[in-house]
């Protein structure tokens, strides 16, 4: 194949799965037989596409020791049946780069029809993931929306496609900033925790607070869950008519059991807990309704709204400091070998072996309460319901736990004895991520696909959607926790399933939420049979992922 970049002084860009790497045209690049590579400038749109048939040896100048890879079919039009972009079923090549084997036709992404005046906006208030679904289904992988009345109107674009959330997220990740309006009303909530933090700063706090997330530090955990999730098992015992609202309970049990990882001590604990109850709701729905209003006035005006998410976040504030306050003064007598994460931050250290302030140390405990136990609860309230209303998936979950535990308490070396629990939550993280979609603003004009998405641009990536393309999962909307039997998981492109997001922002707690899930699921699982009382259950995205009305299971108490 002839050489279709000539200019022997540019910089090429080579993507290999994950990794970036730069060379001069026609310099060395390793490729191992099978993986996706992809060569051009790094500056310029076109490039070409091509998977590997042996490890390849510097690049001669008229031929390439590669596959050359056909160009990928344009997103649908609008009238077009079916969707595009499909990862052929069967295949474990997982492709890396939405840039295709011949220079494509760029152009601008079409537009999603909405209102005459407010465009999208009243079709995302009612239903978001439905609306981005239509987008798909009526438009392809990347559909440009407009939101508002005219004067005010914003647009955004979404990114449907498994490549385009890797491009996004991870491959191209230095060109789409997580700095946007909705980080900015986040960050004025909760403190510049890990989650708000940007740049260098983040990358600093991300360094200093990795070895909190550890396997081996988190596993450490796993008692606190299961004594916790025990007495959750004793309090069930006294349910009115043997029923519960399994999401509200699995609210109020993670903050506990989040709470008492954090905290260690139960009066932190019992102080905390009901604080969060009583002003994190209302947090929540101020910070998102400031992040998709048109035009906001500033939080310092004393609007009825304001003065409300004032006092709760003072009230938030104020436990949470004296909290701290109280522990810093105790620390010289505090126990030696004293594990909890508010311990652990007080003897961190940052890169000139700086301890964490106060403040900061605030910051951060928000931001593991927040999304430690808000999208865990979510996961473990809807994979009851779904157990619920699938009893033949319950019995296999039932039959595992009861083999591999024998009656006794899990511990967090189970979680790899028990994969069919895993694939019960992970098909659960598929149907409803907890965060199904993520924010983003491009830096540049950056190509997705072939459209070009401008510089300043808003951007939302949707794991809710990737997750349910019926190119990638066979009917997708039901449940079916064997699509994530392993060679069925490595069929699939790498960005099918993202739930906790990827690349350099990925989910530091992943492994957390998961032992939180796997071991709080067994304990109950090895008590109790679930049924359904509610089965039509509407959700919103707020933060994360909730129901907006009960939930109930009845139980039935195994013996």
């Amino acid at each position: 194949m002839t050489n279709p970049f000539d200019r022997p002084d540019t910089d090429y860009l080579a993507l290999v799965d994950d990794r970036r790497q730069h060379s001069l045209w026609p310099s060395a690049v390793d490729v191992p037989a099978g993986w996706t590579v992809a060569f051009g400038p790094a500056k310029r749109p076109d490039c070409l596409e091509f998977i590997a048939t042996a490890w390849t040896d510097p690049l001669p100048t008229s031929a390439c020791p590669v596959e050359h890879r056909p160009a990928r079919p344009a997103p649908a039009s609008p009238d077009a049946s079916g969707l595009q972009d499909a990862a052929p079923q069967g295949s474990n090549r997982r492709r890396d780069s939405t840039m295709t084997a011949s220079t494509p036709t760029v152009s601008k992404p079409p537009t999603m029809a909405g209102h005459p005046l407010f465009g999208s906006l009243m079709d995302l208030q009612k239903d978001t993931l439905g609306t981005y679904l239509k987008a798909l289904n009526d438009h392809g992988d990347v559909v440009r929306f407009t939101v508002g009345p005219p004067g005010m109107r914003a647009e955004f674009y979404g990114v449907f496609s498994a490549d385009g959330a890797q491009q996004v997220l991870a491959s191209s990740a230095q060109t789409f900033s997580k700095e946007n309006r909705f980080l900015g009303e986040l960050r004025q909530s909760f403190g510049n925790g890990l989650l708000t933090s940007m740049g260098d700063e983040y990358l600093r706090q991300r360094r200093m607070l990795q070895s909190l997330f550890t396997p081996r530090q988190v596993n450490e955990y796993g008692s606190e869950i299961t004594q916790e999730t025990g007495s959750l098992v004793e309090r069930w015992r006294t349910a009115p008519d043997a029923t519960v609202d399994v999401a509200e309970e699995m609210t109020g049990h993670t903050l506990r059991t989040i709470s008492r990882i954090l905290f260690g001590r139960k009066s932190d604990v019992d102080a905390m807990v009901p604080t969060v109850q009583r002003n994190f709701p209302l947090i929540n729905a101020y910070a998102v309704k400031r992040a998709f209003a048109p035009v906001n006035l500033s939080r310092k005006i004393p609007t009825p709204g304001n003065l409300r998410a004032a006092k709760a976040h003072r009230e938030l504030y104020e436990v949470c400091d004296e909290i701290i306050s109280t522990r810093r003064t105790e620390d010289s007598t505090a126990p030696a070998g004293r594990n909890d994460m508010l311990s652990l931050l007080a003897r961190a250290r940052d890169d000139d072996g700086n301890p964490i302030s106060a403040e900061e140390t605030r910051n951060q405990v928000l931001v593991f309460l927040v999304t430690g136990h808000e999208s865990t609860a979510t996961t473990l309230g809807l994979t009851l319901h779904l157990l619920a209303c699938h009893p033949e998936v319950q019995a296999r979950a039932h039959e595992e736990v009861d083999r591999v535990l024998g009656g006794r308490e899990p511990v967090a070396e189970d979680l790899e004895k028990l994969p069919y629990l895993t694939q019960v939550l992970k098909e659960t993280l598929r149907l409803h991520p907890a965060a199904p979609a993520q924010g983003r603003i491009t830096t540049e004009d950056v190509q997705v696909g072939s459209y070009t998405i401008p510089a300043g641009a808003d951007v939302v990536v949707s794991s809710g959607v990737v997750q349910r393309r019926p190119d990638i999962w066979e009917d997708p909307g039901t449940f079916d926790p064997d699509r994530f039997l392993p060679e069925r998981e490595a069929a699939r492109p790498r960005y099918a399933w993202f739930p906790f997001g990827g690349g350099p922002r990925a989910c530091i707690g992943q492994h957390l939420a998961m032992l939180n899930a796997t071991l709080t699921l067994s304990v109950l699982l090895q008590n109790y049979s679930f049924t359904a009382v509610d089965t039509d259950i509407p959700l919103n995205t707020g933060i994360t992922l909730r129901p907006t009305s009960q939930v109930r299971c009845r139980l039935t108490p195994r013996t």
